[in-house]
């Protein structure tokens, strides 16, 4: 299983040295039809994330967050601006851009009557991934997440903590260079929490971009090398922990974000 320091720090050290970002997000705007004319879910996000980089997109509930990653995915068309993956537009070359990014869910399922293995193979399939290539890349993510003992058994009936294994492993199949991460603790006790800090590290040891979209805003300042800050569609505050915490004259994130918002405006 992946194993990286088993005491992480504070806050994640990261030095992005590439010019070129993997993530290039500009002046994303998403807006739906309401009852009242227009909702604006999203108003004018940008962002960079470059490789070995881990980029914390947090908020609360119904900041825009998700909205902004189905934008990055292509499940939604943005309203306007441009969102480039691995040097793919989005607009342009949506499938490119699809098996450039890997997406890790707390929602995401598993097919019960399938073995670890078959789904593995089958996710590689879609992705066009040769079957040589597949399978090796099937053991070597059987050891790194602990897959040995049930790796052909149907995942019926398999534990919260097995089922979240095979998920993190499925997301690499295709070796992307950018994963995309939606509130991927909800619902974990701390064991299942602790695998997603290691699943984390691993990635940025490997050079992967990251996007860790959360609202639980101290895991993500033991995770994150960068911040975006989001409320009401807008990126209000953006930078590393240090820069942030100058800037601010606060020490969390949790007491940055509550002093961007007005007062009352978090009540149900």
């Amino acid at each position: 299983m992946i194993s990286p320091d088993p005491s992480p720090p504070a806050a994640a050290s990261c030095s992005a040295e590439t010019a070129r970002p993997a993530v290039d997000v500009r002046d994303l705007v998403k807006e739906f039809p309401s009852a009242s004319g227009t909702l604006l879910a999203v108003n004018g996000v940008s962002m960079q994330v470059y490789p070995g980089e881990v980029y914390g997109l947090l908020g609360a509930n119904g900041a825009g967050k998700t909205t902004t990653l189905r934008m990055m995915l292509g499940l939604q068309r943005p309203t306007s601006g441009t969102v480039c993956i691995a040097g793919y537009d989005a607009a342009t070359q949506p499938l490119e851009i699809k098996r450039s990014v890997s997406l890790v869910s707390s929602s995401s399922g598993l097919y019960q009557w399938l073995t670890p293995r078959e789904i593995m193979l089958y996710l590689a399939d879609l992705y066009d991934v040769p079957a040589e290539q597949a399978a090796a890349r099937v053991e070597l993510l059987a050891d790194l997440f602990d897959l040995r003992s049930f790796l052909d058994r149907r995942c019926a009936g398999m534990s919260t903590g097995q089922q979240q294994r095979i998920n993190l492993a499925r997301s690499l199949m295709h070796d992307p260079p950018v994963v995309l991460m939606d509130e991927p603790t909800r619902g974990l006790d701390i064991v299942g929490s602790r695998r997603i800090f290691e699943y984390t590290a691993h990635l940025r040891q490997q050079g992967k971009a990251v996007i860790f979209c959360t609202h639980r805003l101290d895991e993500a300042q033991r995770l994150c090398c960068r911040f975006g800050l989001m409320f009401r569609g807008q990126l209000r505050l953006e930078g590393t922990l240090e820069d942030l915490q100058q800037r601010t004259g606060r020490d969390h994130l949790t007491d940055m974000f509550l002093d961007l918002v007005p007062a009352g405006a978090l009540q149900s």
